[in-house]
């Protein structure tokens, strides 16, 4: 056997391995079986949890503008306050800055930000006062009359309350988040009857991945929430309407196009009002606490202008719906309801965004009815609803899903796809970031909502390593080594050497550093002395992901590749770099244009004739 050893034509040379017994499409465990289990109690405990935020909005509601005890969600536009309506928004805006500067600051805001924020950057830990706080201050902020909707903070609480029994067991960040996500779908699922909405919700805006570790406890609790609420809460939908045509015609589907770009750039402007509400009360130069008060004043001011402004608008969204709204409160909702909206929530009070932007988005809607094509009352409010939240969310098959739960009328799937996708286009490629993932950016923090499979699960380590490598023989002498290592046979990049025995089985390495220090040095010893044995190694048959996993847990950048087999035949290496190629090969294949067929191959006949002239 010679001194250096080199492998070269592995790759060609080895049959490829029979994955199927080892490798799967998921990598879910049994461990999802118990955390499912969690995840349905969390759905039936956050159903009670909407039950009590609904009635706490009822009991402020009824307390402000009423003056009387009662739990029933009622309206505050028919309220005989008169002008003292005012002063209303601004006591409840003012008890939510207190509750926010001296209880926790995470109250503020409409829930879902601060939800994505403890999912991605804390571990799926959410304080227990947060649990109590939210409920509490989101109900004083709407039943003073905050233009907002229930969905955020029971989002919001839904998910502290999954975050506080996660955080009584034993378990991994991973399975805390999938918890508090679980306990947010419940939330949502139990307020709006809409189980499979909350489910596509938790996967485009808080989940962050699909897979069934995650998929499955939050399905299951979002399913257990919708069946507790039909005990506690009642039957869905929450707005009713009658059936519209199956299918619209060229004209209608026109139509849609049309609603699709105006709710887009309706989402965007309401993006933009809301930050730049945002900004001007940053510049104000007192305390934030005192912020929600002059976003208060902006609530009562509009309230008189506009009664139907107020409160979460249940019922003006169900007269949009009904095709029942006049113009001129449509126009109300337009002006009046969205700025008073977007000022509230930038003077950083609590309260949602989904029951508002199904206001406007109705309006909207109503508007245009006036000149597009009859499909039935409420038609084009409807398709209206779920473009803008497909636009304002970023959330596309959320928006028709949970319209289509909202009415229960199937037939308007395919209008509302087709709106809600131009919508979610217009967004994108006008606003860099949502209305929600825009407070994640200001807090110093970017999050991507592409999902895609990971390039490195679908490669394997047998695609990009290198199989001309130098090994040493484990008996070579050090005058040797200095030789070879002098006449250049070992490859100058090569920093790692797999020593192997007489029949190339791996027996362990020597970084190319500590080889150079023996053949300078000596100091007496050899080789073996040198050799670190049991090395991590990796195999052909491995995706990348798991090579790029043994890196970070072991902090090597480099490791020998082995046949599986039991021998530890020594096939190749592979290191950071192969990877790093690997990920520019997925890169070359995103932006390099080319033409695939030539154009002569597509049109021979023509090319035949112009040949015979």
């Amino acid at each position: 056997m010679t001194l250096w050893e080199t492998i070269t034509g592995a790759r060609n040379r080895r049959k490829r391995p029979d994955l199927s017994q080892r490798l799967g499409d998921f990598t879910t465990t049994w461990s999802v079986v118990p955390i499912a289990a969690l995840a349905t109690g969390i759905g039936v405990l956050s159903a009670f949890v909407a039950l009590a935020l609904l009635r706490l909005i009822g009991i402020f509601t009824n307390l402000f503008f009423f003056q009387r005890w009662g739990t029933a969600l009622v309206s505050p536009a028919a309220n005989k306050l008169g002008w003292w309506e005012i002063l209303v928004p601004m006591v409840g805006g003012l008890l939510v800055g207190i509750m926010a500067r001296y209880g926790s600051e995470r109250i503020r805001g409409h829930g879902i930000p601060e939800a994505i924020e403890a999912i991605l950057l804390k571990g799926g830990r959410i304080e227990p006062r947060v649990a109590i706080l939210k409920p509490l201050s989101s109900a004083i902020s709407i039943g003073s009359g905050g233009p907002f909707g229930a969905e955020g903070p029971i989002i919001m609480t839904g998910g502290a309350f999954g975050s506080l029994v996660a955080q009584l067991f034993h378990l991994t960040s991973a399975e805390r988040r999938t918890l508090l996500v679980a306990g947010a779908a419940g939330g949502m699922s139990a307020t709006f009857a809409s189980p499979l909405a909350a489910v596509l919700l938790a996967v485009e805006l808080l989940l962050f991945e699909w897979k069934p570790r995650s998929l499955i406890p939050v399905a299951l609790a979002s399913v257990a929430a919708a069946a507790t609420r039909r005990y506690i809460i009642g039957m869905g939908p929450l707005f009713p309407t009658l059936p519209h045509p199956a299918f619209i015609g060229p004209e209608g589907l026109l139509g849609c196009i049309l609603v699709g770009i105006l709710a887009g750039a309706l989402s965007a402007l309401l993006t933009l009002a809301v930050y730049a509400a945002e900004d001007a009360f940053l510049k104000l130069p007192f305390h934030w606490m005192w912020w929600p008060v002059i976003g208060g004043l902006f609530i009562g001011l509009g309230g008189l202008i506009f009664p139907q402004a107020l409160g979460v608008g249940y019922d003006t969204i169900g007269a949009l719906l009904q095709g029942k709204v006049v113009l001129g409160a449509i126009a109300g909702i337009l002006l009046v309801k969205s700025i008073i909206w977007a000022v509230s929530l930038g003077s950083g009070t609590s309260g949602g965004v989904l029951a508002p932007l199904l206001m406007m988005g109705g309006a909207l809607g109503g508007l245009l009815s006036g000149f597009l094509p009859n499909e039935g009352a409420g038609f084009w409010a409807l398709v209206s609803m779920g473009a803008i939240l497909g636009g304002t969310m970023r959330s596309p098959l959320t928006g028709v899903v949970f319209v289509v739960e909202l009415t229960h009328d199937v037939n308007v799937i395919l209008p509302l796809l087709l709106a809600s996708v131009v919508a979610h286009g217009f967004t994108v490629l006008t606003l860099r970031r949502s209305i929600l993932t825009e407070k994640v950016s200001r807090r110093g923090y970017h999050l991507s909502r592409e999902y895609s499979v990971d390039p490195l699960e679908i490669l394997f380590v047998r695609e990009v390593m290198r199989s001309n490598i130098v090994a040493i023989a484990a008996k070579t002498p050090v005058a040797e080594l200095a030789r070879s290592l002098h006449d250049g046979h070992s490859p100058r990049r090569q920093r790692l050497y797999p020593v192997v025995d007489q029949d190339k089985n791996l027996i362990g390495v020597v970084p190319r550093q500590e080889l150079q220090h023996l053949i300078k040095h000596g100091n007496g010893h050899g080789l073996a002395e040198l050799i670190r044995r049991d090395p991590k190694v990796a195999y052909p048959d491995e995706p990348l992901r798991v090579v790029v996993y043994r890196m970070a847990e072991t902090g090597l950048t480099r490791f020998p590749v082995v046949e599986r087999d039991g021998t530890h035949k020594l096939v190749g290496m592979v290191s950071l770099d192969d990877l790093l190629k690997a990920r520019a090969n997925t890169l070359d294949a995103e932006r390099r244009r080319e033409r695939v067929l030539p154009l002569r191959l597509m049109f021979p006949l023509g090319r035949k004739k112009q040949t015979v002239d």
